[in-house]
């Protein structure tokens, strides 16, 4: 095993889905641990055989299906448990039996009500049967950063004298401070016989909102493997964040002195896959993989990113599978980014120009959050622009259900000229945009899609959002309807009616600098 090598062991299938809300059935599993190995992660943790015959298929059909990476199932340190995990896991390429019992004294007393002696007992005996089944076998402390230290390394000692080739050291309850969780490991380093001979592992709960630090400090004291999972999610407040502890270990790696085969590039991949398969999405400032995480809205941020990314941000948005930085057009933007912003829209702009649309823009911004491309193009030209005049919705008919593909003729008029087309796609909201795209010849990249109630009862009127990417420019577009579709659609032709004024706006006013050169 290489010194600088760091195994990441995700159990985002089994202590991350015990996170309230975020159950996943069989399929959903599968995709995700499809994903992982996509992710190149060392360890998938695929479920708790024994707990219901849902969580036993699971770890059986994901044994079956992973190629790369070793799977493991947990278990008690109880005979009946070991083998049930052994029968889910026994096919598996790289099968991993993940046995475990309490070490500290809270949990001896009033949960386990057994003696230290009786816990030495058990561990060898779960060990001992375990690997006469399987060659890799790990064994964890529960709840060892509040376990006594010389009963947690005599446990730790029977462990590796039976046979575990992975001890793990867990911050069950989240309780753990980084100098005091690093201190143990160092501690079982030095007392426990043998301990070289097996891997160190760390499971932090983030109670305190340290998981990834204390993690963090035991690799610094002598652990090798990192049990984390995607979006940190997990009991409580979760575990330590997978791509919270990529990054570091990438961006720190120097400082550290290890790294991990991650492929960090999909990072946002796995991490939208598991908010679209649970329903828990992230929070916009969350580390790495949030919206915010490579947006600048602050001009003194934005005009250091103009003029080198490495001002402001430690890491490239591309290295977590992001595209690109976003500067946010708010009210606290300065006149640089408003330029470059411009320059990306196609505007040149003169001095005099920019002064301009600034002050026109700082008022807007005043008003709202964020202004977007639709709105900056508007201050170049102060005439209103009807979006009627464009595509208006005449008729739409949608036929969708069980066992039906879903399809959508779309009725547009323009002027006096009626459109008419029909489409089918992976729902009836897709349906209805490819059917548009078709009548228009218009293609349209959504890249936000929301629909929400604005008021009670089941003829609630829902509130549709979209944010629509024509040539290269985001538009935005709302509309409310007691009908999602109906609403959906409406959304729609309003951002494709802005990116045609859009278009006409550019259009006169490249007519005007012509006519001013000539």
């Amino acid at each position: 095993m290489s010194e600088d090598k760091v195994f990441i062991f995700d159990t985002t299938l089994r202590d991350g889905e015990q996170s309230p809300g975020c159950s996943m059935n069989l399929g959903e599993k599968l995709r995700m641990a499809t994903q992982l190995e996509q992710l190149h992660v060392d360890v998938i943790e695929a479920g708790f055989p024994i707990a219901s015959v849902g969580d036993f298929e699971a770890v059986r059909e994901i044994a079956g299906v992973v190629q790369t990476a070793a799977v493991a199932g947990l278990c008690r340190a109880v005979a009946g448990d070991i083998d049930r995990a052994w029968e889910a896991l026994s096919h598996a390429r790289r099968p991993r039996i993940h046995t475990f019992i309490a070490t500290s004294e809270i949990h001896l007393a009033h949960k386990l009500r057994r003696t230290h002696a009786q816990v030495l007992k058990d561990v060898d005996a779960a060990v001992r049967h375990a690997r006469s089944l399987c060659p890799e076998i790990e064994f964890s402390c529960e709840d060892a950063s509040r376990s006594d230290i010389g009963f947690l390394a005599e446990v730790v000692a029977a462990a590796v004298a039976a046979g575990a080739t992975i001890i793990n050291l867990p911050d069950t309850v989240g309780y753990a401070v980084p100098e005091e969780y690093g201190h143990m490991f160092k501690e079982i380093r030095a007392r426990v016989a043998g301990i070289e001979h097996v891997v160190l592992s760390t499971h932090c709960h983030n109670d305190l909102g340290l998981a990834v630090a204390n993690s963090l400090a035991a690799i610094q004291n002598g652990a090798r493997q990192i049990e984390c999972t995607v979006n940190g999610i997990g009991e409580r407040a979760g575990n330590a964040a997978l791509e919270e502890i990529v990054m570091a270990l990438k961006t720190r790696g120097e400082y550290l002195g290890v790294q991990s085969d991650v492929v960090s590039e999909e990072l946002l991949r796995s991490s939208r896959l598991l908010s679209s398969l649970t329903g828990m999405m992230v929070q916009r400032n969350k580390a790495i993989v949030g919206a915010n995480a490579f947006a600048h809205e602050a001009g003194i941020h934005q005009d250091g990113m103009l003029k080198s990314a490495i001002t402001y941000e430690i890491m490239t948005p591309q290295s977590v599978g992001i595209k690109h930085s976003t500067l946010v057009l708010g009210k606290h933007s300065g006149r640089h980014a408003l330029k470059q912003r411009y320059a990306d829209l196609g505007y040149t702009l003169a001095p005099e120009e920019l002064e301009r649309a600034y002050k026109e823009f700082t008022a807007i911004a005043d008003q709202k959050k964020e202004v977007f491309d639709e709105e900056l193009v508007a201050i170049l030209d102060e005439r209103p622009v009807e979006l009627d005049s464009y595509f208006h919705l005449e008729n739409l008919h949608v036929s969708s259900g069980t066992g039906v593909r879903p399809t959508a003729t779309v009725e547009l008029r323009r002027g006096e000229t009626r459109l008419v087309d029909s489409a089918t796609g992976d729902g009836p909201v897709d349906a209805a945009y490819r059917a548009i795209e078709r009548v228009t010849g218009i293609a349209g990249t959504l890249t936000e899609y929301s629909v929400k109630s604005v008021s009670y009862g089941h003829d609630t009127v829902g509130e549709a959002f979209v944010r629509v990417e024509f040539d290269g420019v985001l538009f935005n577009g709302r509309a409310v309807s007691t009908d999602v579709i109906t609403g959906s659609v409406k959304a729609y032709i309003e951002a494709l009616n802005r990116s045609q004024a859009s278009l006409t706006r550019k259009k006169e006013q490249a007519k005007v600098e012509m006519e001013v050169t000539a």
